[in-house]
């Protein structure tokens, strides 16, 4: 059996491997990768392994990225250092979780169960479970100067971020501004998409911030907000149809 490594931590993959070998030495560990861009060029590259180890939190983001942009024929096992009882929830057919350190018992049983289901393939739910690890990720306070010193803003604190002038602002609801060393494009990734939406180049806007939508000109749709906003508001017209899916969830 050829198998895969995608892990970011050097000792961690070498102990997978001294493990993999020792549960059977004719296991062959064709490759170790540690980030989703290599994974995606060596799976678009090589023929498919006969099995796959997925860090789930890897070099350049989550191991979950992978199958957005290429297929994995192959059978996964993720392993992970999240909550034991957050990833017993989310075991089905296809797929199996190790807690890392891996135990070897727990290693035997997976194999056993991937010799059993290898013609399944990656036949996984891998978008709820990209949803579930994500959420553990977005941030949740901003460190921001008052005056002379440093305090921490709670993100679920913040009505709306803006760019003006190259800076980006982080309002909040009792209308205090301050600068944050994000720009909008990171903030994209790193807010909760269920909460925050981009609607426009300059304005990231908090769902519960929105107090009234207006249908104006050129197909676009104009915001009241609490607080009010430095200038007018406005949904692109580009981004309507995001925005209206965005807000019935």
């Amino acid at each position: 059996m050829k198998v895969l490594l995608i892990e970011d931590e050097i000792p961690a993959a070498r102990q997978l491997s001294k493990l993999l070998l020792a549960h059977d030495p004719a296991l062959q560990v064709i490759d170790t990768l540690d980030s989703v861009e290599n994974a995606v060029r060596w799976l678009r590259t090589f023929p498919s392994p006969d099995l796959v180890f997925m860090d789930i939190q890897i070099a350049d983001g989550l191991s979950f990225d992978i199958f957005h942009q290429v297929k994995v024929n192959a059978p996964v096992i993720f392993t992970t250092a999240f909550d034991q009882y957050a990833v017993q929830a989310f075991k089905v057919n296809a797929v199996d979780y190790l807690l890392k350190p891996v135990d070897p018992s727990e290693l035997d049983r997976a194999m056993e169960k991937i010799r059993q289901q290898r013609d399944g393939g990656a036949n996984f739910n891998f978008e709820s479970l990209s949803k579930y690890f994500r959420k553990e990720q977005y941030k949740e306070r901003f460190l921001v100067k008052t005056g002379q010193q440093l305090a921490f803003l709670t993100t679920s604190d913040i009505a709306f971020f803006r760019s003006s002038d190259g800076l980006t602002q982080a309002y909040t609801f009792t209308g205090k501004k301050h600068f944050v060393d994000h720009s909008l494009d990171d903030l994209e990734r790193l807010l909760d998409p269920a909460a925050y939406f981009r609607v426009s180049r300059s304005v990231i806007l908090g769902l519960e911030a929105i107090l009234k939508i207006h249908p104006h000109l050129n197909g676009r749709l104009k915001l009241e907000t609490r607080p009010s906003a430095p200038e007018d508001l406005f949904v692109s017209r580009e981004r309507v149809a995001d925005f209206k899916n965005w807000l019935g969830g």
